[in-house]
């Protein structure tokens, strides 16, 4: 089951709870020099381990993240296709060969859901931009390839962009 359709049906379900609000976030407003995005994109350096997301006169809001680990990284542009709330979860193929015991779906809201209370999934369907069950992983290169935030941080994010957002992803 792909990213998106698992984080349908966990909307289609209700599965889902109020989330915090936008202001307990604290990303940091930061001049962004060098390479030019249109407002409204988010950029994802790897590398510094940090989402921007970029505003009017070449200022960006600064998030840390979790990134993909060695082998699990990948770099390129896409759009936003969805934005769920305390979406439930279908590990991909790779985590489950990794994971067999795994299960085949975690309800969003659960302690266990690695999505924590809101994701935003990218065009292709297999990865995302969410938070995290797993706070102190953000910063670090740990995921399969989705971007973690922390909870406080994806819930802010997520109240700024729409779907069809442009994200570029960089080494």
């Amino acid at each position: 089951m792909s990213m998106r359709i698992a984080v349908a049906v966990a909307a289609t379900l209700g599965l889902g709870a109020i989330m915090p609000t936008a202001a307990e976030a604290r990303p940091e407003i930061v001049d962004m020099h060098g390479d030019y995005y249109s407002p409204g994109t988010i950029v994802v350096r790897t590398s510094e381990r940090r989402l921007y997301l970029i505003l009017e006169s070449g200022h960006a809001m600064r998030y840390p993240v979790g990134v993909g680990r060695a082998g699990k990284q990948w770099a390129g542009t896409t759009q936003i296709d969805g934005k769920y709330r305390y979406p439930a979860w279908s590990p991909p193929a790779a985590v489950k060969r990794d994971k067999p015991s795994m299960p085949d779906v975690i309800p969003g809201g659960s302690p266990r859901n690695p999505m924590g209370v809101a994701a935003l999934t990218l065009s292709g369907g297999e990865y995302a931009i969410h938070g995290t069950n797993v706070p102190g992983s953000v910063g670090g290169f740990v995921s399969y390839g989705c971007i973690r935030m922390l909870n406080d941080d994806i819930t802010d994010l997520y109240s700024r962009v729409p779907v069809g957002a442009t994200v570029v992803v960089t080494h």
